[in-house]
């Protein structure tokens, strides 16, 4: 376990690569399983741990994530979320150049639950949702692209989806068109900021990747 925080009302970690946010159809271990375990041989708790899932990363995401100790915290903190106040930041390494030095991206995404892809489109539709984000490019080398991502919703692989439509796929996602490069996908949840849940002061919790391609950058 990688703790980055923890009081009673919180618990922010650093989610490794391939560990899925919750338990799924794949049996493997989850990263709100792991941390119940970690609390209870820490806090000797024996029985069910309380842990409210506030938000997840996808799979192939590492980064910081938030979990609520409490469920006055969960309940707060999903409120923030809908609110805007919750606020997620990532890092990633684009295959092809943004559209621009910094701008937004907005479309409308519909999740395929049969092949767990997003369908990107700039029109409406009955089963579409808006998707919108902030963008700036701070750096390029060797044809790759660093950029500081800010989501603006929260949407089924909005950031590789929205990328990769406008011919900039995340390093490293097969999935959304870098299919020539196998290696961790170069997308990296790297702040979140929040009102504390009971203090109400403003929180932000912040990491680095340390993983090709980012190292590329300084």
């Amino acid at each position: 376990m990688n703790v980055i925080f923890e009081d009673n009302h919180l618990l922010v970690v650093l989610k490794p690569y391939g560990v899925p946010s919750q338990a799924d159809e794949s049996g493997d271990e989850d990263m709100l399983s792991r941390c119940k375990v970690y609390i209870g041989k820490k806090y000797n708790k024996p029985g069910n741990v309380y842990l409210g899932l506030v938000h997840r990363l996808d799979r192939p995401t590492t980064g910081v994530m938030v979990f609520a100790r409490t469920s006055k915290a969960a309940a707060r903190l999903s409120k923030q979320i809908q609110n805007g106040i919750f606020e997620k930041t990532y890092l990633a390494v684009l295959t092809g150049p943004p559209l621009q030095s910094e701008g937004a991206l907005w479309h409308y995404l519909t999740k395929d639950h049969k092949t767990h892809i997003a369908h990107v489109s700039d029109k409406p539709s009955s089963q579409a949702k808006k998707a919108g984000l902030e963008y700036t490019l701070l750096d390029s080398r060797d044809g790759l692209y660093l950029v500081r991502i800010k989501l603006l919703t929260g949407r089924f692989h909005q950031i590789r989806a929205q990328f990769a439509s406008v011919g900039a796929s995340v390093y490293g996602d097969m999935k959304y068109g870098a299919r020539d490069i196998k290696a961790p996908l170069a997308l990296f949840a790297s702040e979140v900021c929040l009102d504390h849940p009971t203090k109400g002061e403003r929180l932000c919790f912040s990491a680095n990747p340390d993983f090709h391609p980012f190292t590329l950058f300084k």
